[in-house]
């Protein structure tokens, strides 16, 4: 069997004078092969439009549309009512990543293969020895710290994969590859090693249908140098989902694969949904031995794998973000090694002031015999809540109006804020730094638009699991009109000193690179316009068929280098690389890579 039982005391645990009925078992972690990187400069053209997703994230993305160019109108009842920001000026380098025309046209190692069109990018970054590795839907990139480009490729060609599908004679045509999405990257400074994983879901290889099965992709570079061997691992995740959701008897697939690592382990951690993409069957985690993969293919692997689990009685986890520490940081050592995570409430989709601080200790056991302990604790916070979509500034929209000259009804689009789940957390100084999208509605008037709250919480193992808030707060545009603050993503180096990179869209801005700098004292400093976007969101998922909301995000990236600078990467409109013919590129994102010395 592909599970096996474990005797530990993960089995039941108390929560809150509750019993939480945990399940846990052994995952079997297959060694694939060796791969490296092939810098490319291109290959193909842009083909098709695929809305990356799948777009499960519905189940939890759920607030209203109005039918027309005006933003979202949400109830304001206990909606955050921050100061706002002012916008300031900063000193940071920056150069342009990845964008559409780059991931679309990136080498496939196939001849006839297409990597196609797709929205959102979901953004992964490791930057360490010199070198940035950029992930995005569905390409990866390789520069070093001056913005000068190695090369690009898809995915697919990375991991060894099929591409996406194949053209001929202008046409889609068979074999298909695996959908890939979700990518995420690391840097283990300690042990000098780039991660790279990926969410892939098999595909009928002849009809491009989903398959039954899914798997969780791990590339691990040999060396400190990601443009040398990696060596690529997968788990199957197709059976993990909770049996009080039904189970997965038609497979099931780990939708945004959430990283971290500690001293002794590598984190993976999913929101289930059944596939065909379908409906949530429960919050997965995942703890794999960190030294096991860094020494590459040979011997067993697995993975120890929590289901089952609730964030407070009778509330479903999902999105449990694992930590990573930031070069020269320190572990956390007590309780035989303790992975941190923390997750986000808000069960009503509404407004919540708690979130969820985790805790899984005796980390060190990965190395021989697993026996770890999970528990949670709710810290009481500021209030946050679902972000409502957001209006942008109207200008040249090519896409809209190659669609209207075919006959379409198109209005500019509104560009998604998705929902309240926690981003990325970092471990650093002693603090769990993380934030989260939220409802807000800064100064006496304007409308309810969307911002970012942030945490930075001190947990503790030493007697138990306990946390607690050291400081709090919010980033939102000083405005009375509709300008948001999007996808947030925060990085601290070891001295405590940090920064949240965001996008910045709305009535006064297209969409742009932003970022504020962030420490345990002085909270959020002024906000920083890195790379002020060259025009309106223009992308395919915002018009029919697929509705009146753009993909953006679906998340940002931060990190700390060995040096303590704060590097970002987040979604932007860039200007275009080439001039081609109206219809060829259906969107027009790009992401923008920064570097501030906090």
């Amino acid at each position: 069997m592909r599970k096996l039982s474990l005797l530990s005391s993960v089995t039941l645990l108390l929560f809150c004078g509750g019993l939480l009925a945990q399940t846990t078992s052994i995952t079997p972690v297959s060694f694939v092969g060796t791969t490296k990187f092939k810098p490319g400069k291109g290959s193909g053209r842009p083909l098709n439009q695929i809305v990356e997703g799948p777009e499960v994230d519905e189940t939890f993305d759920i607030p209203g549309i109005s039918g027309n160019n005006s933003p979202a109108r949400l109830p304001s009842n206990f909606v955050p009512r921050p100061a706002g920001n002012p916008i300031g000026s900063g000193t940071f380098l920056g150069f342009n990543g990845l964008d559409q025309l780059l991931q679309a046209i990136a080498p496939t190692g196939f001849p006839n293969g297409n990597n196609g069109q797709l929205e959102p990018p979901d953004q992964g970054l490791a930057v360490g020895n010199g070198f940035v590795v950029e992930t995005i839907n569905n390409a990866i990139a390789i520069f070093d710290t001056q913005g000068n480009l190695f090369g690009f490729e898809s995915m697919s060609a990375f991991f060894g994969l099929l591409p996406t599908f194949m053209v001929q004679n202008g046409q889609v045509a068979p074999p298909f590859g695996p959908f890939l999405s979700d990518p995420r990257a690391h840097y283990d400074s300690v042990n000098g090693h780039f991660f790279v994983t990926e969410l892939a879901i098999a595909k009928d290889p002849n009809t491009g249908n989903f398959g039954s099965t899914a798997q969780i992709l791990i590339a691990v570079s040999q060396s400190n140098n990601p443009l040398g061997l990696w060596s690529v691992f997968s788990f199957d995740i197709s059976k993990d989902g909770d049996a009080r959701f039904g189970g997965c008897p038609t497979g099931c697939f780990g939708d945004q694969p959430l990283i971290g690592a500690d001293a002794n382990g590598f984190y993976v951690s999913t929101n289930a949904f059944s596939l065909p993409p379908g409906t949530f069957r429960g919050e997965q985690l995942y703890a794999i031995s960190l030294a096991t993969l860094e020494a590459g293919g040979g011997g067993n692997i697995s993975a120890v794998h929590f289901g089952n689990l609730n964030v407070a009685p009778g509330i479903p986890a999902r999105s449990v973000q694992p930590a990573t520490v930031p070069p020269g940081g320190m572990y956390e050592s007590a309780q035989g090694g303790t992975e941190y995570f923390v997750s986000a409430l808000d069960p009503a989709h509404t407004v919540d002031d708690r979130v969820s601080v985790w805790a899984l200790t005796n980390t060190s056991s990965l190395s021989g015999t697993p026996s770890l302990q999970l528990s949670n604790v709710l810290v009481n916070t500021e209030a946050y809540g679902f972000p409502p979509a957001t209006e942008q500034k109207g200008g040249s929209t090519p896409y809209a109006d190659f669609l209207a000259s075919a006959g379409l009804k198109v209005h500019e689009e509104l560009v998604a804020s998705n929902d309240d789940r926690m981003q990325q957390v970092v471990f650093a100084n002693g603090n769990l730094w993380t934030a989260v999208p939220t409802r807000v509605k800064p100064g006496p008037q304007g409308p309810v638009r969307a911002g970012a709250a942030w945490f930075a919480i001190a947990p503790s193992v030493s007697s138990g699991l306990s946390a607690s808030v050291v400081n709090q707060g919010y980033v939102s545009i000083e405005s009375a009109k509709q300008n948001a603050v999007l996808f947030p993503a925060v990085a601290v180096n070891a001295n405590g000193k940090g920064a949240i990179v965001f996008s910045v869209v709305g009535e006064d801005y297209y969409p742009s690179a932003a970022y504020a700098t962030l420490d345990a004292v002085n909270g959020a400093g002024p906000i920083v316009i890195s790379d002020p976007g060259f025009g309106p969101d223009d992308g395919f998922s915002g018009y029919f068929p697929n509705g009146r909301v753009g993909r953006w995000g679906d998340y940002s990236a931060a990190v700390s280098d060995e040096n303590g600078e704060i590097w970002m990467a987040t979604e932007a409109i860039n200007p275009p690389l080439l001039s081609l013919p109206p219809g060829v590129l259906a969107a027009n994102w790009g992401t923008f890579i920064a570097a501030v010395t906090p």
